[in-house]
């Protein structure tokens, strides 16, 4: 049975004498009626009451959970970011389920469970009616905490979200590289949702707008548009490049984010968009500084070589570039040298394909033989990247950072003040 505190009696009764003399919230109505108190829940119906016998009533089975849950949200919580609110009554299921239901799940011995991202939010109930929140990876799903590592504090995120497991620096938060091993354990509401916009910046923020049809989505044009200096050469990339970019960043595999933004709003790209719970709503700086670098390849004029392979050959060349495009060459093992990305396969191939100056079938990429004018033709592309003035990778206003936060890291992190 939940035990209603002192603090849940005195907010209900100083809410009903000095603000709105009445309550209706999540299925609970009380009402201040010439007779006295009125109170009504989808199961029981009760009036007349007396000062003192609605301090006793609230305290009952049927009634306690109706009042921590009016205290816990419209008391507790009632300075809470409506994106914040929002999302943890998502989390457990207040959008959808009536109160007793909703207790019975967060006092059940699995909680309430979301999935966001990588990670896993779990709800539970005290006796009291207080939500506590456990945050951790998915993969770790099930582990004692005490076998992860255990954090209190919120800002122990941007550490854990910095490096993957193998201690490799992520540009990209959204990337689904989150570094496993860990657990913040009990939090309560705040902490609980500050340390998920620490994980994944803005993500709550922009997930309640568009499910409120608030979502501000800047497309691919606009984004490019604004450009300067080095980035400025962005706007020259193709339409057709454009959908190879949306294939080759904004997919489940490299983000964790549902790419919103298209061409133009008229324009849709067909390229796939995602999966993810939170949206994308418009080109992050990682797609645009790589861009930039496939603006000046796609420079280039095509030419026509010609490579002595054999049938096999060329089939393991197609393996090496989709082992490397979806990120499996670590996966695949030294011993299985039937995979073509196989490293003792690929080293063969080197060995007999790859010339000393590192060209395949000893054929130049200009149409001189001579290596130095090759290295010449790629020292001139650096020093002229190199040369190029500085510019600014815009990716939105600074008075509105709730739906411009950045969640790639190539300038440094950007926190968002998500609550609008």
């Amino acid at each position: 049975m939940i035990k209603v505190s002192g603090n849940v009696s005195e907010a209900l009764i100083t809410h009903l004498t000095d603000t709105a003399n009445q309550i209706d919230f999540d299925g609970l109505s009380i009402t201040t009626t010439d007779d006295g108190y009125r109170v009504e829940t989808p199961s029981i119906e009760v009036s007349g009451l007396t000062h003192t016998d609605l301090l006793d009533y609230i305290t009952t089975e049927e009634l306690a959970p109706y009042a921590t849950n009016w205290y816990h949200w419209e008391s507790s919580l009632s300075e809470l970011g409506r994106h914040r609110r929002s999302f943890l009554r998502h989390a457990e299921g207040a959008h959808n389920d009536d109160v007793i239901t909703r207790y019975t799940a967060l006092r059940s011995d699995d909680g309430c469970l979301t999935e966001w991202g990588e990670i896993q939010l779990i709800a539970t109930l005290d006796d009291h009616g207080r939500r506590q929140y456990d945050i951790r990876h998915q993969d770790d799903k099930g582990t004692a905490p005490r076998a992860l590592e255990i954090h209190t504090d919120p800002r122990d995120a941007r550490e854990i979200s910095t490096y993957d497991d193998r201690g490799r620096y992520r540009p990209l938060q959204t990337a689904p590289s989150l570094q496993t091993g860990w657990v913040f354990p009990d939090l309560d509401a705040r902490d609980a949702v500050e340390t998920i916009n620490f994980l994944y910046p803005a993500s709550i923020a922009n997930w309640n707008l568009e499910r409120n049809g608030e979502l501000d989505i800047t497309h691919w044009r606009e984004t490019v548009d604004r450009q300067t200096g080095i980035y400025g050469v962005v706007e020259e990339l193709p339409r057709s490049a454009v959908e190879w970019v949306a294939e080759a960043c904004c997919v489940d595999s490299q983000c964790l984010k549902r790419r919103e933004w298209q061409y133009t709003e008229d324009d849709q790209l067909e390229a796939d968009g995602g999966t993810g719970a939170f949206p994308c709503r418009e080109p992050c700086s990682l797609v645009i500084a790589a861009s930039r670098r496939w603006t000046k390849l796609e420079e280039e004029d095509e030419r026509t070589y010609e490579f002595d392979l054999t049938p096999s050959e060329k089939e393991q060349l197609e393996a090496i570039i989709d082992a490397v495009a979806d990120g499996r060459v670590g996966e695949i093992r030294e011993a299985d040298v039937y995979e073509g990305a196989n490293q003792y396969r690929t080293r063969f191939l080197r060995a007999k394909r790859v010339d000393e100056e590192g060209r395949l079938s000893g054929t130049p990429t200009e149409p001189s033989t001579d290596a130095s004018q090759t290295q010449k033709h790629t020292a001139d592309n650096t020093d002229h990247d190199e040369t190029e003035s500085k510019g600014e990778l815009h990716e939105g206003d600074d008075d509105d950072r709730t739906n411009h936060a950045a969640e790639t890291r190539p300038e440094g992190n950007t926190e968002a003040n998500e609550d609008v």
